[in-house]
């Protein structure tokens, strides 16, 4: 690691601070010193510093009064404030005016490098210990992927792959390339598992069936009624485990975590179906027996998730279960502060349900909006929109205002997305529906190799609008692609990020359970 970093310190004894600079400058720093406040101002108007120490008590400018005129001439400047004095108020201004970090006298030679490796070094060092990190554990990992025979392994190794992902987007480091190698590889063998396993899952009787999207309520939730407890059930459509790892940090002030879960996605992992299946209980098929007028088939012009609010009800009802409940849907900042305001009116509901459309609508944007693309580029610019969007939306002020109402929170969403990039040709009649990661309809036309395929809709849960109705899956980074104007259609979809299909970003989606602070 190269230093060549010039510090700027100013101290009224900086000359007994002589051999502390000595070891700075042997570290590779260049120093410079001043022993007043308005040396130390007008050098850093003179002269670009890394990073600046200053004492705050000096004679004449205190180095309080010298940090707040510094910021106004170099405000990126990292600033290290060192003092004899350990009064809390001085603390308070130090820290309120941004300095990097705080020291008390006497400090070492140590202390003073460990601060400035802080500052100035830190991405330097994360990403090295990130490369070395993600190296050394590369081939535990895929020990991972090549062992994993259970939902809990995939989920183990889900995580696992997130962790590093979060960690090298850190790094300025090629290790990424590696690891998006490692994740397809992985998600090629998590198809298979699911190719093995997804129909005998259909069986609620099988023990090894994992938690699925019919289940949340008769598992994360009735169990927390039924202890007397108000709940807010928060669903946020199109939310990823990556992205909630974006965002928890921003709930820990409110809210401590108690079950941090992953749950399965039914297939379609698409709105219409995993959605309604978590707020019915119910698998699509047994939906649009049970309740023709609540399920919407895909050819339908009706929009395919109104009836989700009938949909809780449904599920109560058959679980004889007497509980009052509201049911909410945001979808822009004005429905978000509108919701705020009526806030004291769902007080008086055990349960209340709220659906987040924000990441969902993301989506369609970035596909259909070349700026919103732009900005978007890949998995790590979508998790910080994410995250910017939940930091200075209504989004937060919600679940700050739950949390002081002291509702327990379930946090989930219906199912996750993948970005696309390998298109597969199929060919489908007039009226086969449009998304790009599962299809159905009669005489489709496609490589079977290529697909997962369901020719037998009841099996799986699914219905079946036609007599000879079948379903097939895009897997991995594939998305479907038509034959006509063939390359215009790949242009256009390559890069976005769709939903429906099978991926472990797709159906491994996290379900939270936190407590109010």
């Amino acid at each position: 690691m190269t230093n060549h970093h010039t510090i700027l310190w100013a101290d009224d004894e900086i000359d007994l601070l002589k051999p502390h600079v000595m070891f700075l400058k042997a570290k590779g720093y260049e120093v410079e010193t001043v022993n007043n406040g308005a040396d130390a101002l007008a050098l850093a108007g003179e002269r670009q510093f890394d990073l600046i120490i200053l004492d705050e008590n000096m004679p004449g400018l205190t180095g309080l009064e010298t940090l707040q005129r510094i910021k106004l001439v170099c405000p990126a400047t990292p600033v290290i404030m060192i003092t004899k004095s350990e009064e809390e108020n001085i603390m308070d201004q130090a820290v309120g005016s941004k300095i990097a970090d705080y020291l008390i006298k006497p400090v070492n030679p140590n202390q003073i490098l460990l601060s400035i490796k802080k500052n100035l070094h830190s991405s330097e060092l994360v990403s090295v210990k990130s490369s070395t990190g993600y190296q050394q554990n590369f081939g535990s990992i895929s020990n991972l992927i090549n062992s994993a025979e259970t939902m809990d392994d995939w989920m183990e190794t889900y995580r696992t792959l997130t962790h590093w992902e979060l960690e090298l987007a850190e790094a300025d480091t090629s290790m990424d390339q590696l690891l998006d190698m490692q994740k397809t590889e992985a998600n090629s063998a998590f198809v298979k598992f699911i190719r093995r396993n997804y129909e005998d899952w259909m069986d609620r009787d099988n023990t090894v069936r994992p938690l699925m999207s019919p289940d949340l309520f008769k598992t994360k939730v009735f169990p927390l009624l039924d202890r007397g407890e108000k709940v807010f059930f928060v669903l946020i459509d199109n939310f990823r485990l990556d992205q909630w790892r974006s965002i928890s940090p921003l709930l820990a002030e409110y809210f401590t975590i108690d079950d941090d879960d992953l749950y399965c996605s039914i297939l379609p992992t698409a709105t219409q179906y995993a959605r309604n299946a978590i707020f019915s209980g119910l698998m699509p098929a047994e939906i649009e027996k049970m309740f023709p007028e609540l399920w919407v088939d895909e050819e339908s012009e009706e929009g395919k998730n109104l009836n989700e609010s009938p949909l809780i009800e449904t599920q109560f009802k058959r679980f004889r279960r007497q509980c009052r409940f509201s049911y909410s849907k945001i979808n822009d900042s004005v429905s978000g502060e509108k919701f705020l305001r009526n806030f004291a009116s769902l007080e008086s509901y055990d349960f209340n349900v709220v659906v987040m459309n924000f990441i969902d609508m993301l989506s369609h944007a970035r596909t259909e909006s070349k700026m919103i693309r732009e900005l978007a580029a890949n998995n790590a610019a979508y998790r910080s929109i994410t995250e910017s969007w939940f930091r200075h939306s209504s989004a937060i002020d919600i679940f700050r205002r739950i949390a002081e109402k002291g509702y327990r929170l379930i946090l989930t969403t219906d199912h996750g997305t993948i970005r696309v990039d390998n298109p597969i040709r199929v060919v489908g009649e007039r009226n086969t529906n449009t998304n790009l990661r599962y299809k159905l309809g009669r005489n489709l036309n496609y490589n079977p190799r290529q697909v997962y395929e369901i020719t037998r809709p009841q099996r799986f849960g699914l219905p079946s609008p036609q007599v000879s109705t079948a379903y097939i899956f895009a897997t991995g980074k594939d998305f479907f692609a038509y034959p006509n104007n063939y390359n215009y259609y790949v242009q256009y979809y390559n890069g976005t990020f769709q939903h429906g299909g099978i991926s472990m970003e797709e159906m491994l989606i996290p379900v939270v359970t936190m407590s109010p602070r």
